[in-house]
């Protein structure tokens, strides 16, 4: 893949991300939220559906063992249903541009989450970043020209629902990307479809409602994750999500241009602020000696520049991403990581 190519596919993923706020604004005034966000998240699996399907025989999720089967679960519960849930409801109350703004909480939620629950490491820079993400919060929510408490809350509480999803997917073993996406589209988005239609019948006349739905989840619940997925393989995850942070602002702009919201001061010092955190948390990361434990899993990985995946594949090249169950030999290094599949150790003192 060219040098600029997978940056252009990061970008692209941030767009298509980000549209989805205003757009969905738009498709409230129609459908209830619970109606949306079964679409939506149906429209994601329909956009997933080929690649998952590619990948293996989704029966061997059923197959896979008990860990694997309740992160899975709880990540559709909190990311498929709950999370799409909170925004919309949101979303009903407040501006799209605030609501754009206040998705940067995503990052600092999972941060926060990650540092509380799931054994990641957090600095004194990290937690610096998810104080500027929760002041640029208060901003958007103080005052009556800014959107207020209840709209923030919610949204609150769909980064928070969103973060454990992260965490909860980041530590699903065995199964790709793709097949978690379609899985957690396809249950969360039927069950809420479901709720929707009881409580609010969908009319037959709504069919290009309906329709413009479906492609929206498409396009920004999984087109856009695939793109972000291709995007982080070539360059990074770290670098792939700098940009991808850069999906709330398309957000503002589009809520900007074709919903006819205004811009005030408050939204412009809550995006700078909101832009701070987010870099103070990118840039998050450390270095020291740590211990790998002996352990069997499988998941997409290569062997280019990668202190933990040394078994050779003859006339496979080291730059290839590739899937197989593999095993891992106790060893001792030090040298900067991020938390993931191979470090969720604990820090009994703060490390840079």
């Amino acid at each position: 893949m060219p040098t600029k190519a997978p940056v252009v596919l990061a970008i692209l993923a941030a767009v298509l991300f980000g549209i989805a706020t205003p757009a969905s604004k738009w498709l409230l005034v129609d459908l209830t939220p619970f109606q949306l966000a079964g679409l939506l998240y149906l429209g994601a699996a329909l956009a997933v559906a080929p690649s998952a399907l590619r990948q293996g025989n989704l029966a061997q999720v059923l197959r896979s063992d008990r860990k694997t089967r309740m992160r899975l679960l709880g990540a559709v519960v909190f990311g498929g249903m709950l999370g799409p849930l909170a925004l919309l409801f949101g979303l009903q109350l407040a501006q799209a541009t605030s609501v754009s703004l206040w998705l940067n909480l995503e990052l600092a939620a999972t941060a926060a989450l990650g540092a509380f629950v799931f054994r990641d490491h957090l600095s004194r820079r990290g937690w610096l970043g998810i104080a500027a993400a929760l002041l640029a919060s208060s901003l958007l929510a103080w005052g009556s020209e800014t959107a207020g408490f209840a709209p923030g809350a919610l949204i609150l509480l769909s980064c928070l629902c969103w973060g454990l999803d992260n965490h909860l997917t980041a530590l699903i073993d065995g199964i790709s990307p793709s097949q978690s996406t379609f899985c957690k589209g396809a249950v969360a988005g039927t069950v809420n479809l479901a709720i929707g239609a009881t409580l609010a019948p969908i009319s037959v006349e709504g069919a290009d409602i309906i329709l413009a739905a479906l492609l929206l989840g498409a396009l920004s619940y999984g087109a856009s994750i695939v793109l972000y997925i291709r995007s982080a393989q070539a360059i990074g995850a770290t670098r792939a999500q700098v940009l991808f942070a850069s999906a709330p602002f398309f957000g503002v702009a589009v809520s900007v241009a074709a919903l006819g919201e205004s811009v005030s001061m408050l939204h412009a010092v809550a995006a700078a602020l909101f832009i701070v955190g987010a870099v103070l948390l990118l840039i998050e990361g450390h270095t020291h000696e740590h211990t790998h434990e002996a352990m069997t899993h499988e998941h997409a990985h290569r062997h280019d520049d990668d202190h933990h995946h040394t078994h050779v594949h003859p006339g496979l090249p080291a730059w290839v991403r590739h899937t197989h169950r593999h095993d891992h030999i106790p060893s001792s290094h030090g040298h900067p990581h991020w938390p993931d599949l191979h470090h969720r150790h604990r820090h009994k003192e703060s490390v840079e």
